[in-house]
């Protein structure tokens, strides 16, 4: 389990996103609110891309949206089961741009 410190930091703190956040938004807040969780959700998977050098976190991104899943049915309708599938793009998207940072980051170090 200490393995996994990073990653489990980071999904708890997606978590918390999808969980905790949509209890303090309002009723005319929902757009702001998703597009905040859309961008910590690209962030964290930056973040995790960047940190962890384990093969578990290429499952991040389905991990995230089935995570999400619960919450269309806690928080919104069942017409927001749709961002499932933004937030399996977006922590795609977030995961190859922080797995490639990483990439970089090794590949000057080498170069020195």
């Amino acid at each position: 389990m200490k393995n996994y410190e990073k990653e489990l930091v980071i999904l708890f703190l997606q978590l918390f996103m999808f969980y905790i956040f949509p209890l303090f938004a309002g009723p005319t807040d929902v757009m702001g609110m998703i597009l905040l969780i859309i961008l910590a959700t690209f962030l964290l998977s930056i973040l995790i891309g960047v940190l962890s050098d384990r093969p578990v976190k290429y499952l991040y991104p389905v991990i995230t949206a089935i995570v999400f899943t619960p919450t269309v049915f806690i928080y919104y309708n069942d017409t927001a089961l749709v961002h499932a599938l933004w937030y399996l793009i977006v922590s795609g998207i977030g995961l190859a741009v922080g797995s490639g940072l990483r990439i970089l980051g090794l590949a000057m170090r080498s170069k020195k």
